[in-house]
């Protein structure tokens, strides 16, 4: 009986984390607007033109080297 119980409220747990997972919250809803201006800003930077200079030649750190010290 202890058994049945265990399995059954293990059963009932599973079955509500599964719908919690569909939840969404409510700034999913898409808006034209947000959406429009979007695609605008994209598209103004991918005309731009934008040119990076190429980086310095980055210099090697010294290797460390464990000095030794007399006893």
């Amino acid at each position: 009986m202890r058994r049945c119980l265990m399995i059954g409220l293990a059963l009932a747990a599973l079955c509500a984390a599964s719908t919690l997972a569909y939840a969404r919250p409510p700034t999913v809803v898409s808006s034209p607007g947000y959406d429009r201006r979007l695609q605008e800003s994209r598209s103004q930077l991918g005309n731009s033109p934008t040119t990076t200079a190429p980086g310095s030649q980055s210099v090697p750190a010294p290797k460390r080297v464990k000095k030794k010290h007399p006893n």
